[in-house]
């Protein structure tokens, strides 16, 4: 069996993490979670929500990942806990879901530079461009993707800290504007949670960074959970410092009627300059999500085409630990998101398919804990089985209420799963 060369240590791992998790979401959530929920208290405490979801997470997976050490990410999980089709379906799902927030990604990182330079009739050519020029990183190798992930992150996370304490430092000698009477959502409370929910689950994911790179991890023991644990909360830390911050400067009803509010409260700080230092903030962080997730695609890819005969082109890789194909594969699928998708529909749906296979990595615990009590788990979920129980009840739960409250978007990510059986029988 090919395997990639074992050369990422904990800091890439919370780099990756870092890299994947900020960056679209954190910039534009915030505005779609204040039309929704429109009170500070609930606008806080949804993203506290988010990052509760995703510490819990990670929990589960310090355990699976540490276990059995395999790149390829939840494929490689449910692989072994569930048999080759579930483990297919959950690793197409993955696959189609990280190239969309490329996509996604791609597009806001465009839609930033155009309007620095004036050119927003390129949008589309920057957007793809971007996503080809993390194809050639990735061609490079582990030691160019390491050295990449690890200078952007840190550039994207000095940042946003920045940009917060630039509004601490400002809402310490200023009022900000008097607040407008909050109107309640229209379609209720629980169905307003559960739409904020996709947004913010789509800022918080890629907090299973490190999983998709496990065997190419020096010390799988210590280094997976170290990753998943310090990413997740590095991100709640930024997250909720810079939710408060934009608090601090603009009202409820100005984050909920700007689709951009770190531009606007950049704007309060700033004067006319903000909303130039928010775009160039975005041309700055966003590479590296960009990054990070066409990294943690091309994984997946090569995991499937390793295990599967027909996509055995997948699973070759060069001696310096790049998947020339499936890295080749994920930039034309992300080319094609590009062509058809907006940025709205790209995230409803990919949230619904994150979540969906969050669901069964969880399931897989209890599983593995069942069929194999006594393999060695070098790190063992903490509170197992109630904080998996509830991360697990959690996502049923998430996607019981997408199901009613966004019927469309889950039709389309249903019909997505749906397809893997098919593919999976010409496959196979």
């Amino acid at each position: 069996m090919k395997k990639l060369p074992a050369f990422f240590g904990a800091s890439f791992g919370v780099a990756v993490a870092v890299g994947s998790i900020i960056g679209a979401g954190i910039l534009r959530a915030p505005h779609d979670v204040a039309q929704l929920l429109p009170h500070a208290w609930m606008f806080l405490g949804v993203w506290v929500l988010g990052g509760v979801y995703a510490l819990l997470g990670a929990n589960v997976f310090s355990e699976l990942g540490a276990m059995r050490p395999r790149s390829g990410g939840q494929y490689a999980i449910a692989l072994h806990a569930f048999g080759p089709f579930t483990a297919f379906a959950v690793g197409w799902n993955d696959w189609v879901s990280i190239c969309g927030s490329v996509a996604a990604v791609s597009i806001v990182f465009a839609e930033a530079v155009t309007t620095l330079v004036g050119i927003p009739q390129y949008a589309l050519a920057i957007s793809m461009l971007a996503a080809i020029a993390a194809g050639f990183v990735l061609l490079r190798g582990s030691r160019a993707m390491n050295a990449s992930q690890n200078f952007t992150s840190l550039a994207k996370t000095l940042g946003f800290l920045a940009l917060t304490i630039a509004c601490f430092t400002w809402a310490a000698g200023h009022q900000r504007a008097p607040e407008v009477a909050a109107v309640a959502p229209s379609q209720g409370l629980l169905l307003s949670l559960v739409l904020a929910l996709q947004g913010v689950i789509f800022a918080y994911d890629g907090w299973t960074g490190i999983i998709y790179f496990g065997e190419e991890t020096r010390d799988p023991a210590r280094d997976i959970p170290r990753s998943l644990f310090g990413g997740v909360i590095s991100v709640m830390i930024v997250y909720l410092l810079l939710n408060v911050a934009i608090l601090l400067v603009l009202p409820m009803s100005t984050i909920a009627a700007d689709a951009l509010p770190t531009a606007a409260a950049a704007t309060t700080v700033f004067g006319s300059s903000g909303s130039t230092i928010v775009r160039l903030l975005i041309v700055i962080a966003l590479p590296s999500s960009i990054l990070a997730n066409q990294a943690m695609g091309s994984r997946v890819a090569f995991a499937l085409g390793r295990d599967m005969k027909r996509l055995s082109a997948l699973g070759n890789a060069t001696d310096s630990g790049a998947p020339t194909v499936s890295v080749i594969l994920g930039v034309i699928v992300t080319l094609a998101f590009l062509l058809t998708g907006t940025f709205e529909r790209v995230i409803a749906i990919c949230s619904i398919l994150f979540v969906a296979s969050y669901a069964v990595s969880f399931a897989a615990l209890f599983r593995m804990r069942a069929v194999e009590p006594s393999t060695p788990r070098p790190f063992r979920a903490i509170g197992h089985p109630i904080t998996t129980g509830l991360v697990l009840v959690g996502s049923v739960a998430f996607l019981i209420g997408t199901a009613v409250a966004a019927p469309r978007d889950t039709a389309i990510a249903a019909a997505l799963v749906l397809v893997s059986y098919p593919v999976y029988r010409l496959l196979r």
